[in-house]
């Protein structure tokens, strides 16, 4: 089904438009009239194809929605709660009378923003830049230089103790050493990688004192690696001498 519209070209008798009560001066009320809403029906219109069914909430709707959203850093339950109580938010996405009902809920917002993909987050993104330009909200050399606040995200860094990390870093050693000719008494190969599975085994059922043998067994084979690299250098600066 194609998306429905929110019509408000007509005029209710007993209700004064949103438009006629607000302040003009308020920034998401001068964002509204900034923003290129044809835009975004023009490219998600095609997304939506005549057939039965329900019809899809308006495009104004759930696009003013996400940009909510992400102006306010709210969940897809979050963002439309309180879209019922600010007139402001309704006017934003296209409601020119106060509505009681929430628009949509959480579940519709996540359809929604499956529907129209990356793509289509990147062309609300992109609009939200060019209004921010227009409208002189920020300058053209700040969008030069991109920073990212990482705190939350998942970062694909291993504490230092892991078991993986000492069983590289063995790994590591062992190859060095063999490029550049010296022969090590014991690579620790089979019996360092059954120790790091086993530590992950332990680690995944939750059994920690077997894990934490596991990993100490991983020292210990790293340690001697080292000292027997360094024996290694050691004697062969000597016999240089």
């Amino acid at each position: 089904m194609k998306p429905s519209k929110t019509d408000t070209s007509q005029t209710e008798l007993f209700r004064e438009r949103l438009s006629n009560q607000l302040n003009p001066q308020e920034p998401l009320f001068i964002l509204a009239g900034q923003i290129n809403w044809s835009l975004f029906k023009e490219s998600f219109g095609a997304e939506f194809t005549d057939g039965p069914g329900q019809p899809p909430k308006p495009i104004r709707l759930m696009a003013g929605l996400m940009m909510l959203q992400h102006m306010n850093a709210l969940s897809d339950e979050e963002v439309v709660k309180p879209w019922v109580q600010n007139p402001y938010w309704q006017y934003f996405c296209g409601f020119d009378y106060f509505q009681w009902k929430i628009p949509a809920d959480g579940s519709s917002m996540t359809r929604w923003r499956k529907r129209i993909g990356k793509e289509g987050l990147e062309k609300i993104l992109a609009q939200t830049i060019v209004v921010a330009l227009r409208t002189e909200t920020v300058l053209s050399k700040d969008l030069q230089t991109v920073i990212t606040d990482t705190t939350v995200m998942e970062k694909n860094i291993a504490f230092p103790t892991d078991s993986k990390l000492l069983n590289r870093a063995r790994e590591h050693l062992t190859t060095m050493a063999a490029k550049n000719g010296l022969k090590l008494r014991q690579t620790y190969k089979r019996t360092e990688r059954t120790a790091a599975i086993n530590a992950g085994k332990y680690a995944h059922a939750k059994q920690f004192k077997r894990m934490r043998k596991e990993v100490k067994k991983l020292k210990n084979y790293l340690g001697r690696v080292t000292r027997d690299i360094e024996r290694k250098i050691k004697g062969s600066l000597r016999g240089i001498a």
